[in-house]
């Protein structure tokens, strides 16, 4: 069967060349034996983990921010950020978050237009439970996300055209989750963990979203938010049962 994971060569373990590992370890001077806890940061007697430090901290010290939120174009955006901040509250860091919520969706949308190629090419039956309705469903679901979302910012006054910083951020994230989907040797249970990653960030991150749109009184955004998330409930329920079912089928021979 293609993309099922087999037993093989694997020669990336230790315990295939004992001897050299031996040597390697002793080179190293890390003591004899092949498995040692990691030095952790506040061990700061350790001149690796000493050195490695400085070095993150000078880079986070001389670092720029990943990027800027734009001031409102429009007058509806600018009576609305000023109002805002009359309270004492920043429009801006809930544009970012509606950016970053966007580009998310954004990229959980072709997340399973990837899945449902990779669906096509391995041709191998569905895990007990799935259906290809109900993942394009999921797939139309994200969309419909994105679209909220852009309808959010132009209804704040913002432009959903921005990439945000927190939208810089999790695009970034997505790619390694895409890079995973897109890998023709991923299997289907592998597939399906993947999906599964995607949507707990998903339902966790509209929970947060729902709390701040909460904190700047924005009742009908709460209220499209929750159903939002309803929905990304429903599918991290969905993608999780799949994924049990494909690797009880696999490992056990059984749904």
């Amino acid at each position: 069967m293609p993309n099922e994971i087999t037993i093989g060569l694997n020669r990336t373990g230790m315990q295939a060349s004992p001897h050299e590992a031996g040597e390697l370890l002793e080179t190293l001077e890390m003591g004899p034996e092949p498995l040692q806890a990691v030095p952790s940061y506040s061990d700061r007697d350790d001149p690796r983990i000493q050195a490695a430090a400085d070095l993150r901290l000078d880079y986070a010290q001389a670092a720029d921010p990943v990027g800027s939120v734009p001031p409102p174009m429009s007058l509806k955006g600018v009576v609305g950020s000023a109002k805002e901040m009359l309270q004492g509250n920043r429009m801006h860091i809930l544009l970012d978050k509606l950016g970053e919520r966007a580009a998310f969706e954004r990229s959980g949308t072709r997340l399973y237009d990837a899945f449902l190629q990779k669906l096509d090419a391995l041709d191998e039956a569905m895990p007990e439970g799935m259906t290809l309705s109900e993942v394009e469903r999921h797939r139309n679901e994200e969309a419909s996300h994105y679209n909220l979302l852009v309808e959010a910012i132009e209804s704040l006054g913002g432009d959903p055209t921005t990439q945000t910083p927190c939208a810089d951020v999790a695009g970034v994230q997505g790619m390694g989750l895409m890079q995973a989907m897109t890998d023709p040797r991923t299997t289907l249970p592998q597939a399906l963990q993947t999906l599964l990653s995607a949507e707990l960030i998903d339902e966790a991150s509209w929970e947060l979203l729902i709390e701040l749109a909460e904190g700047f009184d924005q009742p009908e955004l709460v209220q499209r938010f929750t159903l939002a998330l309803e929905h990304e409930q429903r599918h991290a329920e969905h993608v999780r049962m799949w994924l049990s079912a494909a690797l009880s089928q696999s490992a056990l021979g059984r749904a």
